[in-house]
């Protein structure tokens, strides 16, 4: 394809690409990347893994090494709104031409090498951290590790913020399988961190295998929250009496602790001064993560939780504000686990509108409905797509209420068109 074609162009040709005619395996993606003028930075790859997490986790990252003065490039899937989300240099999403470049030269790399949506847009941004000099990347696995296509690049830090059962069908049936699956993203000698607790045994027995030195939550570091107070240690540094952050709950600390960590193994002077830090920490949070806010009198918040333990710590973060008539808005892909996310947030939804989602990767709302029923939720509603169930939960929710939207990005995004955010 011609270089100088449209953004649009490149994203209908990569989104006409079949995963199912092409091997799973990172041989291809790595012959690729050789064949291009990619240079990651040496010392200064930071990856992330793991099931929930990863995206404030690279959002902390970036902040921080940004405010330090490094030249950051940070990858993160999926996107929103725009596919230019997936791709930041320098704290800036990057532009359409930019991109295009990038992809015009991973196609004359790849030389009729078969490539999936994700293998060529990750190959791509590697190619414009290089082209723009970045000196330090941030990057966010897309699903597992071990066969990840960010993985093709060596991470001289590896993070895996939790694990919990998502994706199951490609990476195992158990903690420990899918554990396996995202350890593969640590490397010989090479530092790693893991940010909840228990350590999967599968992550300890990589670590060892590999001689990478493992710091994990509440061994190496850790958070302390009080009523009104909040502290960080970890590698012989503290961060203490900071002020707690709206509407974070034990979750939202363990992915900051888990950053920071890995910063202070990095270079302590890229944890910032307490008294820096919470404004760093709340500027680092990406678009629909917990985001809230007010339109004809009743409370939106947009998340996009979309598994089980994702959704048992949305409950928290909604548990930590005062009671309200409470919508649940949602929509999820076809490969989650639908009966065990509705469980988790039953307990605080008034009602429900399920809502149907464009793609092949969509869950049908008769599978949607199935799904709440055997959580115990009976009568939801039902809409044909995500502005009509936003116009119902705005029609169905009493002024003072609450309207949770939460589930696929691809619910999420359209929410945040709508309210003008």
């Amino acid at each position: 394809m011609p270089g100088d074609h449209g953004l649009g162009d490149w994203l209908r040709r990569l989104e006409s690409l079949d995963p199912a005619r092409i091997e799973f395996g990172l041989d291809r993606v790595v012959a690729v990347l050789r064949r291009l003028d990619v240079a990651p930075p040496a010392g200064r790859v930071f990856t992330v893994a793991g099931t929930n997490g990863k995206g404030s986790t690279v959002g902390i990252l970036e902040r921080c090494l940004r405010a330090a003065g490094f030249r950051v490039g940070r990858y993160t899937s999926p996107h929103l709104r725009r596919y230019t989300e997936r791709v930041s240099i320098d704290g800036a999403e990057i532009g359409a031409a930019p991109l295009v470049a990038a992809f015009a030269d991973v196609e004359a790399a790849a030389a009729g090498t078969p490539l999936t949506y994700f293998e060529f847009g990750t190959l791509a941004a590697f190619r414009a951290f290089s082209a723009a000099r970045c000196d330090t990347w941030v990057l966010e696995v897309g699903m597992g590790g071990r066969l990840d296509a960010v993985n093709a690049v060596d991470p001289d830090f590896s993070l895996i913020t939790t694990i919990g059962l998502d994706h199951q069908e490609f990476l195992g049936h158990t903690i420990e399988a899918i554990a396996g699956e995202k350890a593969g993203i640590l490397r010989a000698g090479r530092p790693s961190f893991y940010g909840d607790r228990p350590v999967p045994g599968a992550i300890r027995t990589q670590a060892q295998v590999l001689g990478s030195p493992l710091t994990a939550f509440g061994e190496g570091f850790g958070v302390e929250a009080g009523p009104q107070r909040w502290l960080w240690w970890g590698g012989g540094a503290r961060r203490d009496d900071l002020p707690l952050l709206s509407g974070w709950t034990d979750a939202q600390y363990r992915n900051a602790g888990l950053a920071l960590a890995a910063l202070q193994a990095f270079d302590a002077a890229t944890v910032p001064a307490a008294a820096k830090l919470p404004g760093l920490l709340a500027d680092a949070m990406p678009a629909g993560r917990f985001q809230r806010c007010v339109r004809g009198g009743r409370e939106w918040i947009l998340d996009v939780a979309h598994n089980p333990q994702a959704a048992a710590a949305l409950r928290a973060q909604l548990a930590t504000l005062p009671p309200a008539d409470t919508t649940v808005v949602t929509a999820l892909l076809a490969d989650k686990a639908v009966a065990g996310f509705a469980a988790e947030l039953a307990p605080l939804a008034g009602r429900w509108i399920v809502c149907h989602l464009d793609g092949s990767r969509a869950s049908p709302t008769e599978r949607l409905l199935a799904g709440l029923a055997e959580a115990g939720v009976h009568g939801a509603a039902t809409a044909e797509d995500p502005a009509a169930a936003f116009a119902a939960a705005a029609a169905a929710t009493p002024p003072g209420g609450r309207i949770v939207v939460c589930g696929s990005f691809r619910l999420v995004g359209p929410a945040l068109d709508w309210l003008g955010l």
